[in-house]
């Protein structure tokens, strides 16, 4: 009993005549015959009865069919799926990433990626840069968002591809220096900062080029992440020296109604980027298309905010 034998014995049984099959299937009637005569002999049952022309199935038909339907249209339904998934239009996207990325700029990829492919479902989580690591590496989701960090047991578990952009300088719109192409280290000497908590890789990195140009750095603000700062910057109380992708976040919230400004700043405090993804799991379609996606898009964000745009 083979795929091909089930789908001509079903049409058999559905038009209740050889011809109308053939036809239907596109076959000749001899090979009509020929295909219920071999599935009836691998089954070792008669299925129909011959009265000249006519076929008259047998009550064991009745039951075939109910399992025959059931097969066929369970490999219709495969081969569906399978289809929308080499061809990207279905699948499930786990996704879990940093705060910042994730209140504005991600969930607008997402679903301009998405937006074509209704079959697609998502399964979106905010999470911090070390719990995202975590989580890959127990393959709880299929790709992570997360700034870079020094290597953790975790990362073993993870492939990773990186991006790097420089910090911008974020001040308040009618802050002196807001009308400068490029923001000094100098420049801010002694004028209150917000920053992420000391145990953050960009606390280290402005408080190296604040030293590297024997500036007074004056910290009134510390937090978890960047996007908290805004409310400060946006009061006039404070400046700071943000990643960009927390300026784009911003941007995109606000519109029309920015009060911060974004300059480049010197010297250079980096910052990273990570995408990661389960060591060892192959992603699917799928999560492919979405990171190269997703590494283009960062990848123009960056190139557009350090260009000053």
């Amino acid at each position: 009993m083979n795929f091909q034998q089930l789908t001509v014995f079903r049409e058999v049984m559905k038009t209740g005549s050889v011809s109308d099959a053939a036809r239907n299937l596109h076959r000749t009637q001899p090979a009509i015959s020929a295909s219920l005569k071999a599935l009836e002999a691998s089954l070792g049952i008669e299925l129909f009865q011959r009265d000249g022309r006519r076929l008259l199935p047998v009550p064991e038909a009745y039951y075939l069919l109910s399992e025959a339907s059931e097969i066929l249209d369970r490999l219709k339904s495969a081969e569906s799926n399978l289809s929308g998934l080499r061809d990207r239009t279905s699948g499930v996207l786990r996704i879990v990433a940093m705060p910042g990325p994730s209140a504005h700029i991600l969930p607008r990829f997402v679903s301009s990626f998405i937006d074509s492919t209704p079959d697609v479902q998502v399964t979106f989580a905010t999470r911090s840069s070390p719990q995202i690591r975590s989580l890959i590496a127990a393959q709880s989701f299929d790709l992570g968002f997360c700034d870079t960090s020094n290597t953790l047991d975790q990362d073993l578990l993870c492939d990773s591809e990186n991006l790097f952009c420089k910090c911008l300088c974020a001040l308040h719109m009618d802050h002196p220096l807001a009308k400068r192409d490029v923001i000094q280290a100098e420049d801010l000497d002694g004028v209150p900062m917000g920053v992420l908590q000391p145990n953050h890789g960009t606390y280290l990195e402005t408080t190296r080029a604040f030293a590297e140009r024997d500036a007074q750095f004056n910290i009134r603000i510390d937090a978890q992440y960047f996007i908290p700062l805004f409310h400060f910057i946006e009061a006039g109380q404070i400046c700071s020296i943000v990643d960009v992708l927390s300026a784009e976040s911003y941007l995109s919230s606000r519109g029309d109604q920015s009060r911060i400004r974004f300059v480049p700043f010197e010297p250079a405090v980096p910052f990273g980027y990570s995408i990661l993804t389960p060591y060892n799991k192959p992603m699917s379609r799928l999560s492919g298309a979405f990171v190269v996606a997703l590494r283009d898009r960062v990848e123009n964000i960056i190139k557009t905010r350090q260009s000053g745009s």
